[in-house]
């Protein structure tokens, strides 16, 4: 019995990288300038892998994202959108 209680607990420590975590990004889109642009830049970040949530913010054109670091990237995320017709940049 103990023996399996370690091999669970060894098991769980190591399906999970202890380097993930969810990072939140806020994305600057200028080009987001009429109310179906949200829909396109939402769309476009929802499909990368890692993405958990995506808030669009049409008046400050800015895209609020919640994802994955292990799955995907900033880099991905500016990507996307740039290769959906909006590019944007990270807000610092």
């Amino acid at each position: 019995m103990k023996i399996l209680s370690m091999l669970i607990a060894l098991a769980a420590a190591f399906s999970a990288p202890a380097w993930a975590a969810t990072q939140t990004a806020t994305l600057s889109v200028p080009g987001m300038t009429c109310p179906a642009c949200p829909v396109t830049v939402k769309k476009a970040l929802s499909k990368v892998p890692g993405v958990e949530k995506t808030q669009i913010l049409l008046e400050q054109r800015q895209a609020i994202v919640t994802y994955d670091d292990a799955k995907t990237s900033l880099a991905d995320l500016t990507k996307a959108t740039t290769d959906a017709g909006y590019p944007s940049t990270q807000v610092r």
